[in-house]
């Protein structure tokens, strides 16, 4: 008697609208294969998930839900936990799969993966849980351009056949899961506009923005510790101090889903300061929805995705603010938002016009990111070395030392670092006993 064949069910995880519309279009576009059923396994990461919309809640996500056969929860399935927060120990790793198997009704079924973020939980942890099936990736915004966050369990690397990204920044290639040779594949922009024009469309209760308004991006940075709250309110100042000056007179504040309420009167005061009428947006639709029904005179952020959307899929003006500072306080160097923040300050043009500012020329980019993809995790990418020397060497100049930092050049041993006459230093072996003796002799002093 023959054994039928089981049956695949591939399951899409996301924590984005954003994410979505990108699953969705490469649906469209046929870039996966046809399972006998799809589902939509959606991750709340937010702080408090308990008091923030999922988003299979949010307003937009209706034309998204027919791309799937059913929609899941990942926070329902793992209560009372956070998605954020929690991994099983590996003796419990087939428990949880068989448990998740049954909640699902997945049963025998050929399991196919499509994650994002997949250095970090929770898609790290659907990975491991679901131990055979094969992966693919796709990158919900620009960190994609940036190495892998950390260094990743060749259990799980080796099993990603694909890096699924949108062509954001052209001509720029994909840093990430390149350590597993993992080939990129570019999910087509028309197909992502179709979504989100579908989107938009099943948003009519969407208020009437003003003509010619500039349009300000918040992305609530303070949550990150990455700005204070009083910094962040600065910054959003200047993004309308910047448009104003620009010559607009109203102006459209989309804030971050989480910010607080305190920011948009932050600017309500500005804006009676400098009689601009201003629009504060409290819908929480993407910002892609605006570029489409709205068609800002000009989107202005900091390192925001919305803004490369803005500019290279809509052919809207953009500008940046903030970028240097947000570079200097990214911590750890590795820090994951370094290469977005990288390339907002190296593509997209200066709001407040400053000297100096120019955008990097686009032959400079690929090597720019990889010299800086390298100095995040040279253990991760010790090949990419020779790349970052030549780089450094030529272009390490006023405009571009703000990606870098001398610590760590000098740590690595790269140009820039610490000056030429003494860069024997780091790879001399009698300097690096000294400075270990010293060390031992500071301690035992303060002992």
């Amino acid at each position: 008697m023959s054994r039928t064949s089981p049956r695949t069910t591939q399951i899409f995880c996301a924590s984005t609208l954003y994410g979505v519309a990108t699953l969705a279009a490469g649906i469209d576009s046929d870039l996966f294969a046809e399972p006998d059923r799809r589902v939509l396994l959606v991750f709340n990461n937010s702080a408090t998930p308990e008091t923030t919309l999922s988003l299979d809640q949010m307003p937009g996500f209706e034309p998204l839900r027919s791309h799937f056969d059913e929609v899941l929860s990942w926070n329902e399935a793992i209560r009372p936990f956070h998605p954020g927060a929690w991994t099983p120990r590996a003796d419990d790793i087939p428990l949880f799969e068989r448990y998740l198997r049954l909640l699902w009704g997945l049963g025998e079924d050929r399991v196919e993966l499509v994650l994002e973020s997949i250095q970090v939980t929770p898609a790290l942890t659907v990975a491991q849980l679901f131990t055979g099936a094969p992966v693919d990736v796709y990158a919900d915004g620009l960190m994609s351009y940036g190495p892998t966050r950390n260094k990743l369990d060749p259990l799980v690397g080796t099993r990603v056949r694909r890096l699924l990204h949108l062509d954001l920044v052209p001509g720029l290639t994909p840093m990430l899961l390149t350590e597993f040779d993992v080939p990129p594949a570019v999910v087509p922009t028309t197909a992502f506009l179709k979504v989100l024009g579908e989107i938009t469309a099943s948003l009519p209760e969407l208020p009437t923005l003003p003509d010619d308004a500039a349009l300000l991006l918040g992305q609530y940075l303070s949550a990150l510790n990455i700005l204070s709250p009083a910094e962040e309110e600065d910054l959003h100042v200047r993004m309308m101090r910047g448009a104003v000056e620009r010559g607009h007179r109203s102006v459209v504040f989309k804030p971050h889903p989480t910010a607080p309420a305190r920011y948009s009167r932050a600017l309500e005061t500005e804006a009676e300061k400098l009689g601009v009428d201003l629009t504060v947006l409290d819908t929480p639709v993407l910002a892609e929805v605006l570029f489409e029904k709205a068609r800002p005179a000009l989107v202005v952020g900091c390192f925001s995705t919305a803004l490369f959307t803005a500019s290279s899929f809509y052919d809207l003006p953009v500008a940046r603010i903030g970028t240097e500072r947000l570079l200097d306080r990214l911590t750890p160097y590795q820090n994951s938002n370094r290469v977005p923040a990288l390339l907002a300050d190296a593509v997209l043009p200066d709001l407040e016009l400053r000297k100096g500012e120019d955008a990097l020329p686009a032959d400079e980019l690929n090597d720019l990111v990889t010299a800086v993809g390298f100095s995040m995790q040279p253990q991760i990418y010790p090949s990419l070395r020779p790349v970052a020397e030549r780089y450094l060497s030529k272009h390490f100049r006023p405009r571009t030392q703000r990606y870098f930092k001398r610590k760590r050049l000098t740590s690595l041993g790269l140009p820039g670092g610490i000056p030429e006459r003494l860069a024997f230093l780091p790879r001399n072996a009698t300097a690096r006993r000294v400075v270990r003796r010293a060390r031992a002799l500071k301690k035992a002093v303060r002992r």
